[in-house]
């Protein structure tokens, strides 16, 4: 990461790219085709000697853009239930208003109210679908991060840390000891996922994801 190298990323314009750095999609203008794709957050983790604090804050922020994530998409449901329940009251007079017209414009009412009906549920549960599909993303995205942690800090014989120092003194392992219960779910669902051919958040360097590639 200290060579500088060319990108392909469009000059001038305000664009949303991966740092190279953090992996995680940020803010960028760029004005040579030689920019560093690093933020601006990891741009004093350059150096092979500050890989310690790069790998540190790097937990840190995916453990933070994963709370984000979960908070928006409990918000997101909370929000779609909140619609569905005031469309459903509306509905319920709509249809309440259009059996007592049927009885004088012969039921032609009624099927103009149910075909409004069915474009306001259709438009309900599309926006549901694109809030959940968001927040998906996004934890994935932070998820995938921290399996890279993970991955150079776990537990290895002898209360040592697999990064060669003991698990106590490891401050790496020790930030991402609370969520290796959820990785390790995420994980597991997302291998079956790769598996069965549907789309998954696996990074591309996760074994699962290699192995599938040599098939």
């Amino acid at each position: 990461m200290g060579a500088t190298v060319t990108h392909a990323h469009p000059l001038h314009v305000d664009v949303e790219v991966a740092c190279l750095c953090c992996l995680a999609p940020q803010p960028f203008h760029f004005t040579s085709l030689s920019d560093q794709v690093v933020c601006l957050t990891c741009v004093h983790h350059i150096g092979a000697e500050k890989s310690e604090r790069r790998d540190l804050e790097h937990v840190r922020l995916w453990a933070a853009r994963w709370a984000i994530a979960q908070n928006a998409q409990r918000e997101y449901t909370a929000e779609t239930d909140a619609l569905l329940i005031a469309r459903d009251i509306e509905l319920t007079a709509l249809r309440d208003h259009v059996a007592e017209l049927s009885a004088i414009v012969a039921g032609q009412f009624s099927a103009g109210i149910d075909g409004v009906r069915v474009l306001l549920q259709n438009d309900l549960v599309k926006r549901a679908e694109r809030n959940t599909e968001l927040a998906r993303r996004q934890i994935d995205w932070a998820m995938a991060g921290i399996w890279r942690i993970a991955a150079l800090h776990h537990d290895a014989a002898a209360s040592k840390c697999s990064c060669g120092r003991s698990v106590g003194s490891c401050a790496e392992s020790t930030a991402i000891d609370s969520l290796r219960q959820a990785l390790g779910d995420w994980e597991k669902k997302n291998v079956l996922l790769l598996q069965g051919g549907r789309r998954h958040g696996l990074p591309a360097d996760h074994p699962a994801a290699l192995a599938q590639r040599i098939r």
